[in-house]
């Protein structure tokens, strides 16, 4: 297996053009002694809702590479990848993000689940594992129930690994494995258990999306309870640590938080367990990007806010549609969306204050933020008119999108 780094963090850029500006955020933070790899992710989905093609991501990451003189790793994640998708991304990715939600659930054959569970004695009991307050407490009813649950999908994780390895081979390929996208949370005990299948499949996963309680909306600060979460975040690493023990998984294996963009009361959380246990991370964001953009666009007034008004007022009319796919990871009160008519008497600097993720600030609106964050499709519909604005604009945009990263996700995740 390619071996990956401690730290990585996943940046999207839905219209690759603001590498160089993400790459910066980077260097800024390595300025202050803390290494963080960058992973450049985007979808098939967001490929397809754009017109883009995977390479396309290689080529910005790869000259913002060169332009900047980064002589540190860095990745690009085909992300949420599955069998019937993964192919344009084989040639130009390192970083795969298999997505097996759609198989969770399904059952898996009785004959395979029994012979798991006889399998892994060890999962059946008191378990101490080191970190943690309390012993897991695990049946062998739980056991079946979790094999049963799960057991499909890691076999499908296995059979997209096998498949990229046969094409790069497995010196070429870093390996996550994502059950985030799903209706309930993995609990601590159940993810030992998928550890365990996934070890019996010969997944060498170096990084694993659980779903954690709570909601982790677009772009926006988690919903939930922050206590728990805390617990789940230290009981999680803990039983990775365990699992890397017991089932000689890469030592590199750590946990991916997905849609962490904007997270800010976790961040304080995440880092005191990194600081403490010592463990890596994994964190991912997308849309972001896309959002400091349009600020950066509504900023530069002219043109550029003329646009940004369009965009929001095309989304307005369209936000059952654009809202659809998104649905468990959005939280939008359509009273709270403000009308055109009231978006096209404001300033630039309002209409960046509306977006901008500033909670203090009295004009910060999360329902409009998120409502943008899922319409990159209509700017994608204005095609050069929209990226000419991003070049002819490129200081201020490029300004928003480095202090994003930099300021509101690396800093308080790896210094404070």
């Amino acid at each position: 297996m390619l071996p990956i780094e401690k730290y990585t963090f996943g940046v999207g850029d839905r219209f690759a053009h603001q590498a160089v500006a993400q790459l910066r955020a980077f260097q800024l933070l390595a300025d202050e002694g803390v290494d963080v790899t960058p992973v450049w992710n985007k979808s098939n989905r967001e490929h397809t809702f754009v017109g883009s093609q995977p390479q396309s991501v290689f080529d910005a990451a790869k000259s913002a590479v060169e332009q900047l003189g980064w002589d540190k790793s860095w990745h690009v994640d085909a992300d949420h990848i599955q069998l019937t998708t993964v192919e344009p991304f084989l040639p130009c990715s390192d970083f795969f993000t298999i997505d097996v939600a759609d198989s969770i659930g399904k059952p898996a054959s009785p004959d395979d689940v029994a012979a798991f569970v006889d399998r892994h004695p060890e999962l059946v009991g008191s378990l101490q594992i080191d970190g943690m307050s309390a012993p897991l407490e695990v049946t062998k009813e739980d056991v079946l129930r979790v094999a049963e649950q799960y057991l499909l999908a890691v076999n499908e994780a296995g059979a997209i690994y096998r498949h990229i390895v046969d094409t790069k081979g497995d010196d070429n390929t870093i390996a996550e494995i994502s059950m985030d996208e799903t209706d309930a949370p993995q609990t601590p005990p159940e993810l030992l258990v998928i550890l365990a299948a996934i070890a019996d499949e010969g997944v060498p996963v170096q990084t694993i999306a659980p779903k954690f309680t709570g909601r982790f909306n677009k772009g926006v600060d988690y919903v939930g309870d922050l206590k728990q979460f805390a617990r789940e975040f230290n009981d999680d690493v803990s039983v990775i640590a365990h699992a890397v023990k017991t089932y000689g998984l890469p030592k590199t294996l750590k946990l991916s938080v997905h849609s962490g963009s904007d997270k800010f009361s976790l961040y304080p959380i995440i880092r005191e367990c990194l600081q403490r246990t010592g463990a890596g991370l994994h964190l991912k964001t997308a849309g972001t990007t896309w959002l400091e953009e349009i600020i950066g666009l509504a900023e530069a007034g002219g043109d550029g806010l003329k646009l940004t008004k369009e965009i929001y007022a095309y989304a307005l009319e369209h936000v059952d549609e654009f809202c659809a796919p998104y649905a468990s990871v959005i939280d939008i009160d359509h009273t709270k969306l403000p009308a055109a008519d009231t978006v096209n008497q404001w300033t630039g600097q309002r209409m960046a204050s509306a977006i901008r993720h500033i909670q203090s600030n009295e004009h910060f609106n999360p329902h409009m933020r998120q409502l943008l964050h899922v319409s990159f499709k209509v700017a994608a519909k204005h095609g050069s008119r929209y990226t000419d604005l991003l070049k002819s604009n490129a200081a201020i945009v490029g300004g928003e999108v480095t202090k994003n990263i930099f300021e509101r996700h690396l800093r308080p995740l790896f210094v404070g």
